[in-house]
């Protein structure tokens, strides 16, 4: 037996075709009522009046990949080795991966739920009841007519979720290339310090043996081989320092390669690379297109903005139809001669809820409030570290000319010192504070330079923008 149900028809003694008409009439007129009133995008603009031009800029062009700009193979090398097997890095990417997936979640209910069920049973005769099987197939389909738009709202902001999670990682590589550009020049400068050091305790053992030399022939006090092995002394201190800073640095430069920190992974040394010069700064509405991390800020902003949409539209009705056919039968042979189906709408209007419908509209927009002046503070810190490093540059810059004049002058006025001490006219005590003005000097030469490179460094990754990795070449 066939049976076939439908939407229940209104039982009057008069033709419902008129009422339905109405009724279709007055759907269609509410649907583009409260269609027209949905929300869109809106007050999402930076929250800052008039965008300034930087200080000032240099002229050479800053290539995605800054580091090149140093013209060093060998921090390349580390560099394209990192971003491809520091972990953190690759945790990042799979934050990217999981905020992925929850959009293809999200996106689900765009579309009808389907379901199949199934069902046999063998009934064992009772006194009163004859035994049988009972077999059953179904299927059942759940739709939502997103009408309002509450469901693609959620969708979009899944989707602005997952753009800022690529640009956390995007972020996350452009901070980790210069972690390592850092960390490598910071172990170059330690090993030329250590090798000065070195140096500095050769001649001063020299100057021991030299001034001993002296005492015995009564030209020289005893106090004077003291202070001069004291220097001696203080200057051993150093190189402990120096070697304890490269085998940490070492350490710290295996771990963001992913690497065991006792791996004793061997690294070429040379000297520090000659600065390039100053990148074209751009203006700051550039920085802003161009920076991870602000439009990571601003893709936060538009999800609040669509979270906040689908809370207003949660507020209207939802409409959903239904739909469930089944095959049931005593007996698996005659299971297809027995079938039905229903077919149903249903529409759930929200009339109270004790203000809990709107509680949720006011919480999503403080929290797009809150994103919008976040965002305005991410864009304001972007510009600080500009301007920052330029600064910083400057000043660097004529820090480091200043401390090589004062080497300079150091070395001229040692030399003059030991030749009026070999005469006789100078005690050595000005000789030993000279000698011991001029070697720290020189390590703080180095110190000066590191730091200038270091100060470039976060000047190329505040100005950087976006390079592809690996991961992203090969999910494209």
């Amino acid at each position: 037996m066939q049976t076939k149900s439908s939407f229940p028809r209104l039982k009057t003694p008069f033709k419902p075709i008129g009422i339905q008409k109405t009724f279709a009439f007055c759907f269609l007129i509410f649907v583009l009522l409260f269609y027209g009133c949905s929300p869109k995008f809106s007050n999402v603009a930076l929250p800052i009046d008039g965008l300034e031009e930087f200080s000032y800029s240099g002229s050479s062009v800053l290539e995605d990949k800054w580091w090149t700009a140093f013209n060093d193979e060998q921090l390349n090398v580390l560099i394209d080795s990192a971003l491809q097997s520091n972990l953190n890095l690759a945790a990042t990417w799979h934050q990217f991966l999981a905020a992925k997936a929850i959009v293809a979640r999200e996106g689900a209910d765009k579309w009808p739920q389907i379901g199949a069920s199934a069902q046999s049973a063998i009934n064992l005769p009772e006194p009163d009841f004859v035994g049988g099987e009972n077999t059953q197939l179904g299927l059942s389909a759940n739709y939502e007519l997103d009408l309002w738009g509450r469901i693609r709202a959620s969708v979009q902001a899944e989707k602005l979720r997952s753009e800022a999670s690529l640009y956390d990682y995007r972020t996350a590589a452009i901070s980790l290339s210069a972690e390592i550009a850092t960390t490598w020049y910071q172990l170059i400068a330690a090993k030329k310090q250590l090798q000065i050091t070195l140096d500095q305790i050769s001649t001063n053992e020299d100057i021991i043996k030299l001034i001993r030399t002296r005492f015995v022939g009564g030209q020289i006090r005893a106090v004077d081989i003291l202070r001069q092995a004291q220097l001696l002394e203080s200057t051993k201190e150093q190189q402990i320092i120096f070697e304890t800073n490269v085998a940490l640095l070492e350490n710290q430069l295996a771990v963001l390669l992913g690497k065991q920190p006792q791996s004793n992974i061997t690294f070429d040394t040379k000297d520090l690379p000659t600065l390039p010069d100053l990148p074209e700064i751009g203006i700051p509405l550039e920085l802003i297109r161009r920076r991870p991390d602000i439009q990571q800020s601003y893709a936060i902003l538009l999800a609040a903005d669509r979270d906040m949409a689908s809370a207003v539209r949660s507020k209207y009705p939802r409409i959903s139809v239904n739909a469930r056919g089944q095959l049931r039968s005593n007996s698996f042979q005659n299971l297809f001669d027995n079938w039905a189906y229903t077919l149903a709408g249903n529409i759930l209007a929200p009339l109270f809820y004790g203000g809990q419908l709107s509680a949720e509209v006011d919480r999503t927009q403080a929290v797009k409030q809150q994103r919008l002046l976040e965002y305005g503070q991410t864009t304001l810190e972007a510009f600080q570290e500009v301007e920052n490093g330029l600064i910083q540059e400057l000043k660097q810059k004529q820090r480091v000319e200043n401390i090589a004049r004062q080497l300079d002058l150091a070395q001229k006025s040692n030399r003059q010192l030991r030749v009026e001490f070999l005469n006789g006219f100078s005690p050595y005590l000005d000789v030993l504070i000279g000698l011991d003005a001029e070697q720290q000097l020189r390590r703080d030469y180095v110190v000066s330079q590191r730091q200038l490179i270091l100060i470039r460094i976060a000047l190329y990754k505040a100005l950087a923008g976006r390079f592809e990795t690996d991961r992203e070449i090969d999910n494209q």
